[in-house]
């Protein structure tokens, strides 16, 4: 009697197992075929609500594996902080207001970037204005050797300079690319229409993405040239710190970490901003053309040559001054992986390029900020944010 009794129970519990086993494969099955998650729209979320800054114009990160945030501030100011939402108080890492000119709204303090064994050497570099003569300086410095927050002002060391005829289109970006070489954006040297014809004159540093080497020296410099750069032992006494050219204001490029791709957004005149992708020795057209139409002559141009840009988008919905951004590789935003992320400065409009088939990319505008755009930035996770001309630092971040 109590054998027959166990035994019925064992086999009722089984039949128990087997049903909940075959549900719990059913809701697999059902899941499998469900759409993926909706994280909801993309926001634009104060990253640190607590810290506030004048007219920053470029965030960066040390690459040494502090997640520290560096953040340039136009004056001569460059700030660090933790990376953390949290954190309420930022150290005054390096002040050359003295040194640096921002009387033009394009002066100033423009760009920062650290060399890639930084952990180890301290150096870093930055792109600035100077006066008296007006003129753009590409100089070293090293973090302090008791302070890692801050730097020894008194370490500068000027690698490169060049003159700048003009108050505007100072580019300002630098970057160290994949293969180590320092990347410096240089504009056109303003005023309006390229009246010098820098951008086709490569026997100038300005109009130009430059490349040199940092680690080395020759000649009397700071600095040596690559030996594969485009110019090297020219004949036309073209610069051959030059890697490109044919530009106007080269505000803000990057490398996409996954294919080394060098990305920059090209400041138009008055009709169109341009995406480019740029290449070594390449001519990207400014003065004689604007984006895809002639510029200089304005009709029958001759293109041959030139290279044309990824994207363009004309000055008819309020758009004036394009700001480059990034080719998103975070993990954090899932529908912005492998997109083209930009703005404009003066719109506040930011879009996403999906660049997947080269002949045919898809622009799509992503929000408008109500305030001016004036740099894109990533952390140590590639995470994207950008500065805004409101004082505030933001994050994308979907909307909870």
């Amino acid at each position: 009697m109590n054998i027959k009794m166990n035994i019925s129970r064992f086999y009722h519990f089984a039949f128990l197992l087997l049903l909940l086993f075959n549900f719990s494969c059913f809701q697999e099955m059902e899941n499998d075929d469900q759409d993926p998650v909706d994280n909801g729209p993309i926001i634009l979320q104060e990253a640190f609500p607590n810290l506030s800054f004048s007219r920053p114009v470029d965030f960066q990160h040390a690459g040494d594996g502090t997640d520290r945030i560096f953040i340039v501030e136009q004056r001569g100011e460059i700030s660090v902080f933790q990376n953390d939402r949290e954190v309420e108080d930022k150290t005054l890492f390096l002040n050359i207001e003295s040194k640096v000119n921002d009387q033009g709204n394009e002066e100033g303090l423009l760009g920062l970037a650290f060399h890639p064994d930084y952990e180890n050497n301290g150096f870093f570099f930055v792109n600035y204005t100077a006066a008296s003569p007006r003129r753009t300086v590409i100089s070293r410095f090293q973090v302090s050797a008791t302070d890692p927050n801050r730097a020894d002002e008194s370490s500068e060391l000027v690698i490169l300079e060049f003159n700048q005829p003009y108050t505007n289109h100072n580019g300002g970006q630098l970057s160290f690319g994949p293969d180590g070489y320092l990347y410096i954006a240089s504009g056109d040297g303003g005023s309006g229409g390229d009246p010098l014809n820098h951008g086709q004159r490569p026997e100038t540093l300005l109009g130009a993405i430059l490349r040199i080497d940092i680690n080395k020296q020759e000649g009397g410099g700071n600095y040596a040239i690559p030996v594969d750069n485009p110019f090297v032992n020219n004949e036309e006494g073209f610069k051959e710190e030059i890697y490109a050219y044919g530009l106007r204001n080269p505000w803000r490029f990057s490398f996409d970490p996954q294919t080394n791709t060098l990305w920059t957004g090209d400041v138009g005149q008055n009709r169109a901003e341009e995406i480019d992708v740029i290449s070594k020795g390449r001519n990207y057209g400014w003065r004689t053309m604007e984006g895809f139409s002639c510029f200089d002559p304005v009709s029958g141009c001759i293109q041959e040559g030139l290279e044309m840009p990824i994207w363009e988008y004309t000055h008819s919905n309020g758009d004036r001054s394009i700001t480059g951004g990034f080719v998103y590789r975070g993990t954090e935003i899932s529908e912005l992986q492998g997109l083209y992320v930009y703005g404009d400065f003066v719109s506040g409009r930011i879009w996403t390029l999906d660049f997947s088939d080269l002949d045919n990319p898809v622009n799509t505008e992503l929000m408008r900020a109500d305030f001016s755009v004036s740099s894109f930035g990533t952390d140590q996770s590639n995470e994207l944010y950008l500065c805004g001309f409101d004082g505030k630092i933001y994050r994308f971040a979907y909307e909870k």
